[in-house]
């Protein structure tokens, strides 16, 4: 593929804002710089440089953030900045979207992904992916509440109750609860359903793939092969 097509691909604009790239001296291949726009290279394992940066060439984009509060899950945000604002422009550019949403004040694993494929396999109702998250809570917890959410409690609007796939206490006040579903604010009216209240929500875990210690909030990295088996289970 030639270098403007690579390029165009991963995301740093058009192909004409490409061309302008290469012939400014701004990209670099194996350590030489290319000012030929239609030079080929092979893709395997291709690494690249722009304006000093590098990048590993990927044909498709799977991302893992560490989401802040006060960010929206959108790329047409209403009242906080997007998460967008937190990744480099061109993987912006390239057309990335969350899997799954975040409220504006949950923090946690959020995945992102241009595979259009991955994101409804990791979204459909059907596949029930279990999801973990760390709740604050108003009150202290009590085992009559976990069992409550263990058993299954009735959401307004829901036919049926609804119950966690697991719950235990982490604190007197720090629930873990897993849920299958991804129903609109589901784990903080889930809690309000058993008697208390959720002060804070944070996802730790998406199928078997968890945040890593390491991922500081608003940091992101890309998911190796490793973290990719964890999400297929």
């Amino acid at each position: 593929m030639d270098l403007e097509s690579i390029l165009f691909k991963q995301g740093f604009g058009s192909r004409r804002q490409c061309r302008a790239l290469i012939a400014e001296g701004r990209v670099t291949v194996a350590g030489t710089v290319c000012t030929e726009a239609h030079t080929d290279f092979a893709l395997d394992d291709l690494t690249f440089d722009v304006d000093g940066t590098e990048w590993r060439y990927r044909e498709r984009a799977y991302l893992m953030l560490n989401k802040p509060s006060g960010y929206e899950c959108s790329r047409d945000p209403q009242h906080h900045l997007s998460v967008f604002a937190l990744l480099p422009p061109p993987l912006a550019a390239r057309g990335v979207q969350c899997v799954g949403r975040l409220d504006e004040d949950t923090t946690g694993l959020l995945l992102l992904s241009d595979d259009g494929q991955f994101v409804h396999a990791h979204t459909s109702p059907k596949r029930k992916v279990p999801k973990t998250y760390l709740a604050t809570t108003r009150h202290a917890l009590d085992e009559h509440q976990l069992q409550a959410l263990r058993d299954g409690v009735l959401l307004h609007g829901e036919k049926a109750p609804i119950a966690a796939a697991g719950a235990s206490i982490r604190g007197e006040k720090l629930l873990e609860i897993t849920v299958n579903e991804g129903k609109y604010h589901q784990v903080k009216r889930m809690i309000a359903a058993a008697g208390n209240r959720c002060e804070a929500l944070h996802r730790e875990k998406i199928g078997s793939l968890a945040l890593p210690a390491t991922l500081a909030p608003g940091a992101w990295q890309w998911l190796d092969d490793e973290a990719l088996r964890a999400l297929r289970g």
